[in-house]
């Protein structure tokens, strides 16, 4: 009984205190037997790092914030209450836009928002480039292996090009069909060009990223001012239909009033000096069609006057609230942190391999075997 219980308690205690031990220490020396491996893998992740850190461009990103206002009840109410008289509730409900703030997202990524980016003006901020926005995406530098990438289809293009002349016309910017290359370079400013916005808020943040910053400061402007004027052109697209309507209306109740006039006019003159009592009847008549037809004819010359102002009430406000300025340092991972994880990569690949792959390796080698 004695001799069990002694070879139970090592069996026990002492496995679990030596495997711990043993797995930190072995662990320790095996790094300490490759040092000079992880010194060469470190030595190698330093060249590649440089390579890649300077073969990326830098990338300058520009943020706009905005705080759209948008027309309110406050405004509107008195419109309304006036224009419900003629038009009827109806025409004049103060229901939520179909468009508003928190569309900006949608409306900065469709293609016909971004084919009206392509003719914007730009210039570099050393100044030897000034040209649009569409050719300046072609001038945009790319790292080393995205040239290889695109070398097949480089050269598929330059041997086609040797077999068919295409003459060299400007093609307009049709976003139901677009070309290989005009896709491309919508997909490209979908990727740089981002609006966030805020629900609770409703701030709208517009973010640009190029190669060049006063590009970007030129193109985050533009954003902003084609995204105002496309919920502008929107908000008071209903309200210059409305006026248009309204003044179609007023000409045709100006020119009934007109010819109820004439004719009261007419009638009055020719029948002035006759006493019957069918002809004072028959101007009764005709003046009351005048008056109701002036009544009509003078509501719908309100309407419009009220139309026509709610044209400018329905514009939105936009307040600038961050505007878009020249960037001083590029955006994105700084070059040092590029060369530091490339160098961590490397060493973390080089000791986990001799430290546990190439053991597993040599075993599956001699299994196959």
């Amino acid at each position: 009984m004695t001799e069990n219980k002694n070879y139970q308690q090592p069996d026990v205690q002492e496995p679990e205190n030596d495997e711990q031990e043993i797995d930190w220490m072995e662990i320790l020396r095996k790094i300490i037997a490759i040092r000079k491996t992880l010194y060469k893998a470190a030595g190698v992740g330093v060249v590649l790092g440089i390579i890649i850190a300077l073969s990326i461009p830098k990338q300058y990103t520009v943020t706009v914030t905005l705080s759209p206002e948008m027309g309110g009840d406050k405004a509107s109410s008195g419109l309304a209450s006036l224009a419900s008289s003629f038009l009827g509730t109806a025409a004049t409900s103060s229901s939520p836009d179909a468009l508003n703030a928190t569309l900006a997202p949608d409306i900065v990524a469709s293609t016909p928002f971004i084919l009206e980016l392509f003719n914007t003006k730009v210039q570099t901020l050393n100044g030897k480039l000034d040209t649009t926005l569409v050719a300046y995406l072609d001038e945009q530098k790319q790292p080393w292996w995205g040239y290889i990438k695109a070398a097949p289809g480089i050269a598929i293009g330059a041997i086609k090009s040797l077999f068919s002349e295409e003459p060299d016309t400007v093609s307009v910017l049709n976003p139901f069909q677009l070309t290989k290359k005009e896709s491309e370079k919508v997909e490209g400013l979908r990727k740089v060009l981002t609006a966030d916005v805020d629900k609770k808020t409703a701030m709208t943040t517009i973010t640009v990223t190029l190669q060049d910053p006063k590009v970007t400061a030129i193109v985050a402007d533009s954003v902003v001012a084609k995204l105002q004027q496309y919920i502008i052109d929107y908000r008071i697209k209903k309200a210059k239909e409305d006026c248009a309507y309204l003044e179609q209306l007023y000409k045709e109740r100006q020119q009934e009033y007109y010819d109820a006039q004439s004719k009261y006019a007419h009638y009055f003159d020719s029948n002035r000096n006759i006493a019957l009592q069918s002809v004072r009847a028959e101007q009764e008549r005709l003046q009351n069609d005048m008056n109701l037809a002036y009544q009509v004819y003078s509501q719908v010359a309100q309407q419009l006057q009220v139309a026509r102002a709610k044209i400018q009430e329905e514009k939105p406000v936009f307040a600038v609230v961050e505007p878009a300025t020249v960037p001083l340092q590029p955006s994105g991972t700084s070059r040092k942190m590029i060369l530091v994880g490339i160098v961590f990569l490397a060493i973390c690949f080089t000791g986990a391999w001799k430290l546990v792959g190439s053991s597993y390796w040599n075993q599956i080698k001699k299994s196959l075997k």
